[in-house]
């Protein structure tokens, strides 16, 4: 299975390239949420990674999706800067990943 990363960070986007999972980079919401549209479509895909901001702009088709859907795993990811929400966020992390 392969892994996607959609991010609004052009520096994210890169490193993950280099790493060498495949992704986009995109600005604005109704383009990371049509590119998070297509990477669920894939049957390919185990694993989206979704930067937080663009995660943030997107959060209630996220939490939707892993509502309903076992696969793919749906990781968020901070951006070169790191988390911008601290406060709370491992158990956070913790109900998104199991969909609560």
């Amino acid at each position: 299975m392969k892994s996607y990363v959609i991010s609004e960070n052009r520096d994210s986007f890169l490193g993950m390239q280099l790493a060498g999972i495949e992704g986009t980079y995109l600005k604005t919401k109704d383009e990371i949420e049509g590119a998070f549209k297509e990477a669920l479509k894939n049957k390919e895909i185990g694993i989206i990674f979704l930067t937080e901001k663009a995660y943030l702009m997107i959060e209630e088709a996220v939490i939707e999706v892993k509502k309903k859907y076992f696969t793919p795993l749906i990781t968020i990811i901070p951006d070169r800067y790191g988390y911008q929400r601290s406060e709370g966020m491992i158990t956070r992390y913790i109900k998104e990943s199991v969909g609560l």
